[in-house]
């Protein structure tokens, strides 16, 4: 060996340096966000009982949590910065793969991020107001400061990260607080006749607001002895959600009544009014946009190390598969990510209807390529059957299949009344079959 060959230096890649309760901040603050706070009021309103609404929120967590063992095995059999852009890859081929990482890059990821700034802006407005386009201003401003944030390195990013969940965590503690100890308990009420549940539309929202759990397989690659702790990292987060969630409906019921949760537009907000006052008001302003806040900035986290394993892989876009030695991470994947939303954030500052329009967006996308990750497991276990896999999936195939069937239910649903951000969702996505033809990749191997 020459000098010259002795010199040639390793590229950085990601190191294994979270620890558990990091990976559980990223994981509870992604799902934890302004949902919790929106979202009980249109549970509430399309069920009939108020025992059949905790029960779907029981339910969402349970559902959650058989997803949640799908993605333990498979995070732990095959830990990967690119999480369900690697499952795909190994399942189905390199094109679904990038198909995918184009998906997350142009739809998934980047949209979640601008909704989340906006809902981060929205709230910050009511308090501080900087004029016309104030949303727009606070969003755009979040999220380049989180890129910012994020770009320093990767010790700064779940740093800020622990710090947003514990706060996000104590303001839905101070609501459930308030709600179950500070005010009057309400007369129980129907909000509509008994027996007039929609049960489909009751799990779609329950489950939109327990999404984000799967994001803990990004981290795969960094955490700390992976194989072993990945599914306690996924089964922890999901409990402490789901007793956060069911303990918040508890307290929303016990004050405001079905009734009284179905005709709020602000449930957490009507709650605090009550135990508080005005000053109410402004605290749970605070926790609304402080959740905003913390699950944009786990996703931010997440989202760039799919457009780092997607530049990895495919030379053509070799510059956002660089990964900076030390703890600076992924820096130009995380620059990528922030410049589309920006871009998104732009949009919805344009059209004023970018919330209702971006969910349509995204939806079913994000349910189709949820599918196929559930399908991956099956696939991998018959073209893996030597891997050693450290958790298995308990109940296979009842467990993964009930999984699948969740998901394909939610696309249909997500399809079944088809809007104008939806196909324009689809749009995108058929444009990244157009440009992965160009691509190739350095190999027809499959990654490992």
């Amino acid at each position: 060996m020459n000098c010259g060959q002795a010199s040639v230096s390793v590229p950085a890649a990601p190191q294994a340096t979270l620890r558990v309760r990091e990976a559980v901040a990223i994981t509870v603050g992604i799902v934890v966000g302004a949902g919790i706070f929106r979202t009980p009021s249109l549970v509430a309103g399309a069920t009939g009982s108020a025992e059949i609404m905790l029960a779907a929120w029981a339910l969402g967590g349970l559902i959650s949590l058989v997803g949640a063992l799908c993605y333990a095995e498979l995070a732990s059999t095959y830990p990967n910065a690119g999480g369900d852009y690697h499952f795909l890859t190994r399942a189905f081929g390199r094109r679904l793969g990038f198909l995918y990482a184009w998906a997350r890059l142009s739809v998934i990821q980047t949209g979640s991020i601008a909704l989340l700034a906006f809902a981060f802006g929205d709230y910050m407005s009511e308090l501080f107001s900087i004029g016309p386009f104030s949303s727009a201003l606070w969003a755009g401003a979040a999220v380049a400061a989180l890129t910012a944030v994020h770009w320093v390195g990767v010790r700064a990013g779940t740093g800020f990260q622990n710090w947003l969940t514990a706060l996000e965590v104590l303001g839905l503690a101070a609501v459930i607080v308030a709600g179950l100890l500070l005010t009057p308990a309400a007369p129980v009420g129907a909000a509509g006749p008994a027996g007039q549940t929609q049960f489909g539309m009751v799990m779609v929202f329950v489950l939109l607001t327990y999404g984000g759990w799967n994001e803990a397989a990004y981290v795969s690659a960094e955490l700390k002895d992976a194989p072993r702790r990945m599914a306690p990292v996924l089964i922890a987060s999901l409990l402490l959600i789901t007793v956060l969630y069911l303990l918040a409906n508890a307290a929303y019921l016990r004050t405001l009544g079905l009734a009284g949760m179905a005709g709020s537009d602000a449930v957490a907000a009507d709650v605090m009014r009550l135990a508080f006052g005005p000053v109410g008001v402004v605290l749970i302003s605070l926790c609304v946009a402080i959740a905003a806040l913390t699950s944009a900035n786990a996703t931010l986290f997440t989202g760039a190390r799919t457009a780092y394993a997607l530049g990895r892989d495919h030379p053509a876009l070799r510059f956002l598969g660089h990964w900076e030695a030390g703890d600076q991470g992924p820096r130009n994947a995380v620059l990528a990510q922030g410049a589309i939303a920006l871009l998104l954030v732009g949009l919805g500052a344009a059209t004023r209807k970018g919330f209702q329009t971006a969910v349509d967006y995204t939806a079913p996308v994000f349910w189709l390529f949820f599918l196929l990750v559930g399908i991956s497991l099956f696939m991998l276990r018959r073209k893996d059957p030597e891997t050693p896999r450290p958790f298995r999936v308990p109940l296979y195939p009842v467990l993964p299949a009930l999984f699948c069937l969740t998901n394909a239910y939610l696309l249909w649903s997500s399809l079944a009344y088809v809007r104008l951000g939806a196909l324009v969702g689809l749009a995108v996505l058929a444009a990244g079959v157009l440009l992965m033809i160009p691509l190739k990749s350095p190999n027809k191997e499959e990654p490992s």
